[in-house]
């Protein structure tokens, strides 16, 4: 069975990959990007980034070498920024510490900052043939229909589970190529959601095709609630049209990202209700200002555990305690996507 999986994997994989450029190599940065990038990423999104990150920073001497605000600006848009501030981490300990030299195995990989179980395998075996099995989201989701296994993809046990299958499985002589076919065929054959099983070449051995579990498998526990969060952010207009961007601190979201002051309330506030907040009035003591909604509808904001419910509130005075800058300062700032989308599209 484990011969057969393989060979009709990677046959599948010869003949429908994508022509992607970090599977024409084996240097352990670029694969090292590529995996980064991708995590919780679909391809069509994180191509373009990969491409600006191998174009200003072709080498990991040049993204060490770089201001983590730099990396952030770059990685802007793409979410989960402790991946980035992760990447630019590791770059900085691998010159500094490994001259420059990548782990080579799997045990000494998943030492690196950032760099867990599905990273550490990707290097290994893409780049230095280690038999060690690729297990994302992708082929959690052919091996669970294929086997017509239950069991949460979401729980501890299923990591073990399905690593362990997947170790059984992998082709020994190719296990690089076993790992790309894999994850290919989970990407555009056993798609989420309708896949064409009537083309797909496992089809006569499905075990959730036979069962009709193919839209059931694989099973998740359910999330737990998102949490909702009310946030004002004030957008500062000085006399001489300078803003103000305060760098998020802590490990909450965003760390090390820039955003305006902002007051969070327990639910949403009307104009009278934010004038008479105490964060509201500590921000703005001593201050002359006027105050206009400047999105009256809000702007909802879903991260994977929160849902931000966002109003942007126009406060122009004639100066502003602390740093101001310049608008075209302020855009230059790696800030939340929300943030810079805001910037682009008010001009103020």
């Amino acid at each position: 069975m484990e011969q057969a999986f393989s060979d009709i994997i990677i046959s599948w994989y010869q003949k429908h990959k994508r022509d992607l450029p970090w599977r024409d190599t084996k240097n352990p940065y670029v694969i090292w990007l590529s995996e980064v990038i991708l995590q919780q990423t679909r391809v069509a999104q994180g191509f373009p980034y990969f491409t600006s990150f191998i174009k200003k920073y072709p080498t990991i001497k040049d993204l060490a070498a770089t201001p983590e605000q730099e990396v952030l600006k770059l990685w802007q848009g793409l979410g989960y920024y402790s991946r980035a501030r992760n990447l630019h981490t590791t770059a900085k300990y691998i010159v500094r510490d490994l001259k420059g030299n990548f782990p080579k195995t799997y045990k000494e990989l998943l030492c690196l900052k950032g760099v867990g179980d599905y990273t550490a395998s990707a290097i290994a075996s893409f780049c230095y043939d280690e038999v060690t099995p690729t297990v994302d989201g992708n082929v959690y989701r052919v091996l669970a229909r294929f086997f017509g296994i239950a069991t949460p993809i979401n729980t501890s046990s299923a990591k073990n589970e399905f690593k362990l299958l997947a170790q059984e499985l992998i082709d020994k002589e190719n296990p690089a190529l076993f790992n790309q076919a894999i994850m290919e065929f989970g990407a555009l054959q056993c798609v989420s959601n309708s896949p064409d099983c009537r083309i797909c070449p496992l089809a006569s051995s499905c075990k959730a095709l036979q069962d009709n579990q193919v839209a059931v498998l694989p099973k998740k526990d359910k999330k737990r609630k998102a949490r909702k969060r009310f946030i004002n952010y004030l957008v500062i207009q000085t006399s001489d049209k300078k803003t103000c961007l305060k760098k998020r601190t802590g490990k909450g979201i965003w760390q090390n990202l820039y955003e305006f002051p902002s007051i969070e309330t327990n639910e949403e506030v009307d104009f009278k209700v934010l004038l008479q907040h105490q964060d509201f009035n500590r921000l703005t003591e001593k201050q002359d200002f006027t105050l206009q909604l400047l999105t009256p509808k809000g702007v909802i904001h879903k991260l994977s555990h929160q849902h931000l419910y966002i109003k942007f509130w126009l406060l122009e005075t004639e100066s502003w305690q602390g740093t101001i800058l310049t608008w075209e300062q302020a855009k230059a700032l790696p800030t939340p996507i929300v943030i810079h989308n805001f910037m682009e599209d008010f001009i103020l």
